[in-house]
């Protein structure tokens, strides 16, 4: 088969489609034909050579895919060859075929192609684990999204409406704005011009957000802690904003709130089934039904990588970009 290396670490034009050996499923894993892959900020880092795969973990880029299943290894139920599929990834979706452990594959929803369905995995497990299964948002509270044009960020707004939830986004443009606007977001705050402290403290009449879902890290822990409510969640998953912040200890203690941080790829195998789980109980249903669908900016040639990567480190995109495996 052919796959995604990266003999040295570098940048976009680091990424090499060559012929590597076919991947064999073990005990509990399953051959999934490679439909589509998407790109997701940690391939970024892993190009770059700061984020190597969990071991035991395929060593090519990719934390998502669709598919249809190839092969069955020993011990799967449930499954059938033939079956379309999409699957959470240690790694190894920019590749024509990957061995994927049973319990991270969903089914392709109601609703949705095969290839966009490759957008879905990543997204709808890091928002739903973070919003929903960590942060606990209820009808009626107000999540604060950094980076709301982002795939995660379409996916947060789409699901915090559809429970009910009012939704305040941050983005760097107008257009960007606009977009996450026609998916429901409700408070729409562009960093580049706007304070967010400030516009969320004006829009809930100083209440401040409820749970705020953050990609930054360091440089926006402060301003996230005086953002939030009394009671309020802070969910990090991103560090695009440094690795090191200092603690208001104090603002958090007179708010009760709490902070989680948390990522998906090293999880242990348990862990991400039973989020797998909960997603296709939640969050299938609503694509199934059309309140919720993957936002997809662009299609490029799996062969085309590099040119998907320079998408995303521009951040020119809305959504996911997709590798197709033609």
């Amino acid at each position: 088969m052919h796959a995604i290396t990266i003999p040295e670490p570098g940048g976009p034009e680091a990424l090499v489609w060559d012929e590597v050996p076919d991947p064999v499923p073990g005990e509990g894993e399953v051959l999934v034909e490679v439909a589509a892959s998407a790109v997701n900020r940690a391939d970024v880092l892993q190009r770059q050579g700061f984020y190597n795969p969990p071991p035991g973990a395929s060593p090519y880029p990719g934390l998502e895919c669709s598919g249809r299943i190839a092969a069955l290894g020993p011990g799967v139920s449930g499954w059938a060859v033939g079956d379309e599929v999409c699957a959470l990834l240690a790694g190894g979706g920019y590749a024509e075929k990957v061995a994927v452990p049973a319990g991270q594959l969903l089914p392709v929803p109601g609703g949705v192609d095969l290839v966009r369905a490759a957008a879905l995995p990543e997204v709808a497990c890091t928002v739903w684990s973070n919003v929903f299964m960590i942060s606990h948002l209820r009808p009626g509270e107000t999540l604060l999204v950094h980076g709301g044009s982002s795939g995660i960020g379409t996916m947060a707004i789409q699901l915090a409406k559809a429970v009910g939830a009012t939704v305040a986004v941050t983005a760097g443009s107008a257009e960007k704005l606009e977009r996450c606007a026609a998916l429901g977001a409700d408070i729409l705050i562009n960093y580049r011009e706007q304070d967010f402290v400030a516009e969320i403290g004006k829009a809930t009449d100083g209440v401040g957000a409820d749970v705020i879902l953050d990609n930054m890290g360091a440089k926006y822990l402060d301003r996230n802690v005086q953002s939030l409510a009394v009671n309020g969640r802070l969910a990090i998953i991103g560090m695009q904003g440094g690795a090191k912040g200092e603690l208001n200890i104090g603002a958090l203690l007179g708010k009760r709130a709490t902070i989680s941080a948390t990522s998906l790829r090293a999880r242990p195998l348990g862990e991400k089934a039973s989020i797998v789980t909960a997603v296709r109980e939640h969050v299938w249903p609503l694509l199934a039904a059309g309140q919720v669908r993957p936002v997809v900016d662009r299609e490029l040639p799996m062969s085309d990588a590099a040119a998907a990567h320079r998408v995303v480190e521009d951040s020119g995109h809305v959504g996911k970009v997709l590798l197709v495996a033609r």
